[in-house]
């Protein structure tokens, strides 16, 4: 599947390898509250060291807009980095990214040394893939590893305008993985092959359910995509979110996949609330009978054993999007009926990013699960069949 040249596939000892990681962690009042991405970097960076390479780290943080915003600098990362390493992670301080203590630390570099420089998005070109700051980054090194996939779905100078200006250009584990198991689910996918979508919107997965009813044998449409199903086919929905100029649009997709020989499973009940808050009254009714004044926030009891029950004997399944409004304790029962379904599978289990990820690990099942995508929005684009510009612009095998 992965034509890509890896990190396995070159030589660094002696050089100057700089690698796109994705550190868009979380910051309250400077410390890091999920390091699962540090984490993540690190099979990457331990490889690139342990080969003698000079390894220059560099990522975004957050949405700096192009100014140095001191409360989103990657200082602390460099701090966590250096503990999970067990060796001195240099912090290049410059709010120009690529500048003189930048460009001092790499040329006083020895094998296996390791720096980071600034919030790459303090540049304003990054976000415009603009040619000045690609060069500028190129610069400083001989070689260059893209294992940000949580960015590959954009293209900016840190991980798509720099590959124009160096020679070597190859993707790092992380990246490989992601391509590795998204790629194949989609593509090559072990069957039967359940895709569960959730979430709120219709309108943000159109390209997703396009893609993949072509491609499944069982698609199963929770969240808050389900009511403009449910309205689609007639029946009532209360105050709940409705995308009204999408029920055509939800019609033909049940005769698509019914032309297709694949099965579309919607909510059968839902749990409704009389507010959005979790200290609201809440009642279970059937699909598509929810009452004025009323909302639905959950799958109900009989969906939730549904879905569960369609993944059974899947062989492989993709997530991504929550059941309900899982951050609500009262509303979590749907979300976590298809995460314990998913954790007592044996079929290939790919959680899409996003709230998805975040939900099975806030339920605590992510050791679980088969693989959980860094990338909510790169991993959307995939499942919709889109090429990633970050993992086209490395190096082909």
């Amino acid at each position: 599947m992965l034509n890509k040249k890896t990190v396995d596939d070159i030589n660094v000892k002696g050089k100057r390898v700089l690698v796109r990681c994705d550190f868009n962690v979380p910051l309250i009042d400077g410390k890091i509250t999920d390091e699962n991405r540090l984490v993540a970097a690190l099979p990457t960076i331990k490889k690139l060291i342990a080969d003698g390479g000079k390894v220059i780290l560099c990522s975004h943080l957050g949405k700096p807009k192009g100014e140095p915003k001191p409360e989103l600098s990657l200082a602390p990362v460099a701090v966590r980095l250096s503990e999970l390493l067990g060796q001195e992670v240099k912090f290049a301080a410059d709010p120009e990214v690529v500048g003189p203590n930048a460009k001092a630390a790499v040329e006083a570099m020895k094998d296996g040394d390791v720096i980071l420089l600034e919030n790459t998005r303090y540049r304003a070109e990054e976000t415009k893939n603009g040619e000045e700051f690609s060069k500028e980054l190129a610069s400083l090194c001989d070689v260059f590893v893209n294992d940000a996939f949580g960015t590959a779905h954009r293209a900016h100078c840190s991980n798509v305008g720099v590959t124009k200006y160096v020679d070597t250009a190859v993707v790092g584990y992380l990246m490989e993985k992601e391509i590795a198991f998204l790629g194949n689910a989609v593509n090559n996918p072990e069957r039967p092959f359940v895709a569960i979508l959730g979430g709120s919107k219709v309108s943000s997965k159109i390209s997703v359910i396009d893609n993949l009813i072509d491609k499944v044998d069982v698609l199963i449409i929770g969240g808050g995509m389900a009511y403009t199903f449910a309205k689609a086919a007639g029946g009532t929905v209360g105050d709940s979110l409705l995308e009204m100029d999408y029920l055509d649009y939800a019609n033909k997709m049940k005769e698509k996949a019914a032309a297709k020989g694949v099965k579309l499973l919607l909510p059968v009940d839902n749990v409704v609330a009389d507010a959005f808050s979790n200290d609201a009254n809440t009642q279970v009714v059937p699909a598509g009978q929810i009452p004025d004044g009323w909302e639905g926030l959950d799958i109900g009891p009989e969906t939730a054993k549904l879905f569960a029950d369609a993944v059974k004997t899947a062989k492989t399944v993709v997530w991504n999007g929550p059941m309900g409004c899982f951050e609500m304790p009262k509303f979590a029962a749907g979300t976590k009926a298809v995460a314990a379904a998913l954790a007592e599978t044996d079929a290939v289990t790919i959680i899409g990013g996003g709230d998805s990820a975040a939900a099975v690990n806030q339920l605590g099942y992510g050791d679980k699960m088969t693989h959980i995508s860094t990338g909510g929005g790169a991993s959307l684009e995939f499942l919709e069949g889109k090429e990633l510009p970050g993992v086209a612009a490395a190096n082909d095998k």
